[in-house]
């Protein structure tokens, strides 16, 4: 199966987010901080591939002794972890830096979702556009709406025939060849 090649490439400050999003910080409050992780994650899988994006979402190592991991979550989201003691803003500017050298930079867009308003304009500077987590959150709210929309069921017929669903052109044929059978 051939995949289109994405439009962006958007990184997510994945805590940020979740101290963003009221839906979020409710989950994290009342059942813990994977709870949370899980949800931000299916949210952008669904939101990633209906936009097209390659999008890393990334966490502290949050006091864990470990090495930077990243987990392929779907086609088009990845989780990262960075290393003990390094923090997801520098981890985003790091990559943001990267990208800035980079060839791809001709062909897509680098998106930082964060509410860190440093972080923000660091990530300007490597020549990144950002969104607030708020924006990412009315964003991804309007996508699962237009793709709610799109897979609404057709309304049934309120006819007792399906002759009465057609065409006046169709429905004429259909009565000449009903009057052929009973000849």
């Amino acid at each position: 199966m051939n995949v289109p090649p994405s439009q962006a490439i958007l990184l997510v400050d994945g805590y940020n987010v979740i101290g963003a999003w009221p839906e979020l910080t409710g989950l994290r409050d009342v059942q813990g901080l994977d709870i949370a992780r899980t949800s931000l994650a299916e949210t952008l899988a669904n939101y990633s591939a209906y936009r097209g994006y390659d999008t890393a979402l990334i966490f502290d190592a949050y006091g864990q002794r470990q090495a930077h991991r990243i987990e392929k979550f779907t086609q088009h989201l990845s989780i990262h972890y960075t290393s003990f003691g390094q923090t997801a803003d520098s981890y985003i500017e790091i990559s943001c830096a990267k990208f800035r050298n980079d060839i791809r930079k001709f062909e897509k867009r680098l998106i930082v979702a964060t509410s860190d308003r440093a972080q923000q304009l660091t990530v300007v500077g490597y020549g990144a556009e950002w969104m607030s987590a708020a924006q990412l959150n009315a964003d991804v709210t309007l996508s699962v709406q237009k793709v709610k929309h799109r897979q609404k069921p057709k309304k049934q017929s309120k006819q007792r025939f399906l002759s009465k669903s057609l065409n006046p052109e169709m429905q004429a044929k259909l009565a000449k060849l009903r009057s052929k059978l009973t000849d």
